[in-house]
């Protein structure tokens, strides 16, 4: 890229609310990034429709085991923090783990490692997965030449870009352009575009795991107890939903987490349990017919 198209970007071209941070008072200074901060949002709103229509591409693949991958150069990116396998989410960087810590120059230059990279995943990348690919300047070659590889494959895949147009146009099934504008400090992507980036990968992963069955309600139930918070939280949300249903002392935490520990740690199946006052294996198997999906398995009982 030379430099006439990269200053063409809307990513790298200069803000006129910002050229003098460096004369202003420490606090005005804070006053105009939280400005420009605030037009964030706006900006995300706008892709809403391409961003759930995103959600709507990966959760049938996931719940059939497909995989997500996330893969750009010097970015956020956001696998999530349900219980899932970690391998069904990953993330992929130019230049590797090691550039998350520093510059790998001329990492992000290369089309061809975008595809070698999917290529040597564990199994390789492939028609049952999704791939999404992020840059803020929308033609990050690492990231294009993903994509070509990707739809080659007949895999889904997404763009995430905070330019328009951007040259991801035709190399992907969903294309999010998010423009954000130029940056406080010019062409630093970290901050305005970062931001928005972060923004709309919360919401699909998120989203994601909230249409596969991963919530009930705004509950958290699909959650593996890898410390004290998230046991403490798994009572919670136990506690919250068997309400009166229970078949235990709630207010003894060591016979609720017997419960849930006979539930080979589900707080979901726990919670079936004792909804339904069954066995675990019935409850599993309730649960199997119904994609894992708690409140698919209630109304079929009737309770919910």
């Amino acid at each position: 890229m030379d430099s006439a198209t990269l200053a063409a970007l809307q990513t790298e071209s200069r803000n006129g609310k910002t050229t003098n941070i460096d004369t202003v008072s420490t606090l005005e200074f804070c006053q105009i990034m939280n400005d420009e901060d605030a037009q964030i949002a706006s900006a995300v709103k706008a892709c809403l429709p391409q961003i759930a229509e995103a959600i709507d591409v990966i959760v049938p693949r996931i719940v059939k085991g497909g995989r997500v991958v996330y893969i750009g150069a010097g970015t956020s990116l956001g696998p999530p923090t349900f219980s899932v396998d970690p391998t069904q989410f990953v993330g992929l960087i130019a230049g590797g783990e090691r550039a998350l810590r520093s510059a790998i120059e001329g990492a992000e230059d290369s089309e061809s490692k975008g595809g070698e990279a999917l290529a040597a995943l564990s199994p390789p990348f492939c028609s049952d997965d999704v791939l999404i690919g992020i840059a803020s300047s929308g033609r990050t070659p690492y990231v294009l030449g993903s994509l070509k590889h990707a739809q080659a494959l007949g895999a889904a895949t997404v763009g995430l870009a905070c330019v328009n147009p951007s040259a991801m146009r035709g190399l992907c099934g969903v294309l999010i352009e998010c423009v954000t504008g130029p940056e406080v400090v010019t062409g630093s992507t970290r901050l305005k575009a970062g931001t928005a980036t972060k923004m709309i990968l919360n919401m699909i992963s998120t989203g994601a795991q909230v249409r596969s069955g991963k919530t009930f309600g705004n509950l958290m139930v699909d959650l593996s107890i890898r410390n004290e918070k998230l046991q403490l939280r798994a009572r919670r949300v136990f506690r919250e939903l068997v309400a009166s249903s229970i078949s235990v002392d709630a207010t003894k935490d060591e016979e609720l987490d017997a419960l849930i520990s006979s539930c080979d740690g589900s707080v979901k199946l726990a919670i079936l349990v004792a909804i339904l006052g069954c066995g675990v294996d019935e409850a599993r198997g309730k649960l199997e017919r119904h994609s894992g999906v708690l409140r698919q398995v209630l109304q079929a009982e009737g309770l919910a």
